[in-house]
């Protein structure tokens, strides 16, 4: 039960810090509504069960049964992922599975829970350079349309050398508008 209770504490507080940035850049309900999947049972009680508090509990749950069962539940319901804008390719050339670019306010929350993961994660060892960082070790990059993998590149890069006060009036001022 221990578990289940510091699991919730960390998903409310990732939550928290998503809607804190969202509504600093003007997404009120972005930032309501972020990560609401979370606290359905599907993905609660295996968070809960492979939760260790350092890092995502999905990754444990991978390691343990060879995929995320609360992933997959979680990426199809929670648009700021690019793993949810993946579809069938139409064009014959491509085949198999494609990236469709996301809507620009996705990418914002996808900033937001971004930074919101790797502070919580990271603790006192983040700084503003750490979801860059993130991004750029990242596998599975090329399965982000080039154009969302750019739009969040330099979104990430401006965290990282200006901060989140600059970049969030910048998101608010030119991104959103």
């Amino acid at each position: 039960m221990w578990k289940a209770i510091q699991h919730f504490r960390t998903i409310t507080y990732h939550k928290y810090l998503v809607m804190k940035g969202c509504f600093a850049v003007g997404l009120y309900r972005q930032g309501l509504m972020h990560d609401l999947s979370k606290y359905m049972p599907s993905e609660f009680w295996v968070g809960a069960k492979y939760y260790q508090g350092n890092r995502s509990p999905n990754n444990a749950e991978r390691e343990a049964i060879g995929y995320s069962s609360a992933w997959l539940h979680h990426k199809g319901r929670n648009k700021h992922h690019y793993e949810y804008w993946i579809d069938y390719s139409s064009r014959e050339i491509e085949g198999g599975m494609a990236p469709a670019p996301m809507p620009v306010c996705y990418v914002v929350e996808m900033v937001m829970d971004r930074i919101a993961a790797s502070k919580v994660y990271l603790g006192d060892k983040y700084t503003d350079a750490s979801p860059l960082a993130y991004l750029m070790q990242g596998k599975n990059t090329n399965l982000m349309h080039p154009k969302t993998y750019k739009q969040l590149r330099i979104l990430l890069t401006m965290l990282a050398k200006k901060g989140e006060q600059e970049t969030f009036d910048y998101i608010r001022k030119r991104v959103l508008r």
